[in-house]
């Protein structure tokens, strides 16, 4: 029997075909391929290369040859509790503090305010006013502020015309916040992370304040409670897991920051400067190792607390 003109399935249309329908019969095994390449990429190159540098910190360097001793050391972990280490590691903590605390004061009011007065439009304009900065250059805002906050910049010209000079003198005499001026203090390294990092609080709040029902804040009303005794007793615990959430993102993002404060603050090193030098001008694998395991290990801390808030559900 001739097969001319026979339309028959070509070898590898076949296969493919056989491969589809093996898929199709068996979900599991397509998610496994699906998931398979991301999750070694993130386990070989983040996770793996990651791993390898915490592992460093059970090592030790030699003071004389400034070469790496490898042999297994809690020394280079101790060493981190220091006086000196020590204190780079509460500063730094303290530093994302407050900076987490500034965004969440002066977040919230704005994230309110949209979550439960403005309009369609009024909503469409504050989401383009919080996302624009993050559209920017880093350096770029980063650099701005830096002359904002110079002696001679618009901060001083401005307190300068309301007649606050002396006041601004003031508080840069302070011995912890002050300095020689708001560009080489903590106060303007706060400034700067809050202003960076503000978008990161108000939107989860933002989101958190939107499924507030409004039916809750009426029944707290009809029920004889004003409205401090409703924000306080309704709205803040609804919103607090939207809070959390920020908190989230403000305080990593703070705690690991290694530019702002070289750009703007003190000589005073925090934990991503003090990484950043050891590895590289200092050559100290090791202690910049252990200096590494911190930020995780407070931020595990961190997260196990959120999630117990129910934060993750406002992200």
């Amino acid at each position: 029997m001739s097969l001319a003109g026979l339309d028959l399935p070509q070898p590898r249309e076949g296969v493919l075909r056989r491969l589809s329908d093996l898929l199709v019969r068996r979900q599991k095994l397509l998610l496994l391929l699906l998931l398979v390449p991301p999750l070694l990429w993130l386990g070989v190159v983040y996770l793996g290369s990651l791993a390898v540098f915490l592992a460093q910190s059970i090592f030790s360097i030699d003071e004389f040859s400034g070469t790496i001793v490898r042999e297994p050391t809690l020394s280079t972990l101790t060493e981190l509790f220091g006086p000196a280490n020590f204190d780079i590691l509460m500063r730094t903590v303290v530093v994302a503090a407050v900076v987490t605390l500034l965004c969440a004061l002066v977040g919230f009011p704005i994230a309110y305010y949209a979550a439960r007065y403005a309009g369609p439009r009024g909503k469409a304009a504050f989401y383009l006013a919080v996302m624009m900065p993050l559209w920017s250059s880093y350096l770029v805002k980063v650099y701005g502020w830096k002359l904002l906050l110079a002696r001679e910049g618009a901060i001083g010209w401005i307190a300068g015309r309301l007649g606050l000079t002396s006041a601004l003198e003031a508080w840069l005499a302070l011995p912890v916040v002050g300095g020689p001026s708001l560009s080489v203090s903590y106060t303007g390294m706060v400034l700067t992370f809050t202003y960076l990092w503000l978008p990161f609080m108000i939107l989860p709040v933002q989101a958190a304040l939107e499924r507030v029902p409004a039916s809750l804040i009426e029944a707290s009303g009809d029920l004889g409670a004003g409205p401090g005794q409703t924000f306080r007793t309704v709205i803040l615990p609804l919103a607090l897991p939207g809070v959390v959430a920020g908190a989230i993102f403000t305080f990593s993002l703070t705690l690991g920051d290694y530019i702002v404060p070289q750009i703007i603050g003190t000589s005073a090193l925090v934990l991503g400067q003090a990484v950043y030098t050891l590895q590289g001008t200092a050559g100290n694998i090791p202690l910049a190792a252990a200096f590494s395991l911190v930020p995780i290990l407070v931020m595990g801390i961190f997260l196990t607390v959120a999630k117990r808030t129910g934060a993750f559900d406002a992200l």
